[in-house]
């Protein structure tokens, strides 16, 4: 993988190049969130003042002194979204943030998402939940069975829709002949 054409393993402050939550759940558990942080701020050269920030960020400044073990997932993802955004880097990479989060999680996140694109800063966000990407993606690629079936802009991409058709539906659409759905009856 490269970063603006330089090789990952050759960035000189990773963290400070891009964040990324690809895997909330690869926490220790016997740690605390504030701990959590330390030890990726200290291994990353980012400084430690940065933590409680990015904590009362993402929402867990009351929880940073309980240990990870007793989180909801919705609470493990934001702490792995703390992670990302530790090294306040212009590139995140998210892998199913929304993951666990509750209604106002969902909404906090898109806000958040949102407000970090518009200072400036790109965000690559992996998700399954179209219809959650259609309130605030600019551009989308669309893939199916691993393989890109289309990109670009959501307008562009809504412009053949049919009237009242979701991006949800236009992405059916689209990967119609890429994916072989099957019914499964329980």
């Amino acid at each position: 993988m490269t970063i603006d054409g330089t090789k990952f393993a050759n960035l000189v402050r990773p963290a400070a190049t891009v964040g990324a939550m690809l895997d909330a759940s690869q926490v220790h558990g016997g740690r605390t969130a504030r701990n959590h942080l330390r030890c990726f701020a200290a291994l990353s050269n980012i400084q430690a003042e940065r933590v409680d920030a990015v904590l009362d960020m993402v929402g867990l400044a009351s929880a940073a002194s309980q240990r990870v073990s007793g989180f909801s997932l919705g609470m493990r993802q934001r702490l792995g979204l703390a992670v990302a955004l530790l090294g306040d880097s212009k590139l995140l990479i998210l892998d199913e943030p929304a993951n666990g989060l509750d209604p106002a999680g969902i909404r906090w996140l898109r806000d958040s998402l949102r407000s970090y694109a518009d200072r400036g800063g790109t965000v690559l966000l992996s998700s399954h939940l179209i219809s959650e990407l259609d309130q605030f993606a600019d551009e989308l690629v669309l893939i199916g069975q691993g393989k890109i079936v289309t990109s670009g802009r959501v307008e562009d991409l809504m412009a053949d829709a049919d009237p009242g058709q979701s991006l949800e539906d236009r992405f059916m659409d689209l990967t119609a002949d890429h994916i072989d759905y099957q019914a499964s009856a329980f």
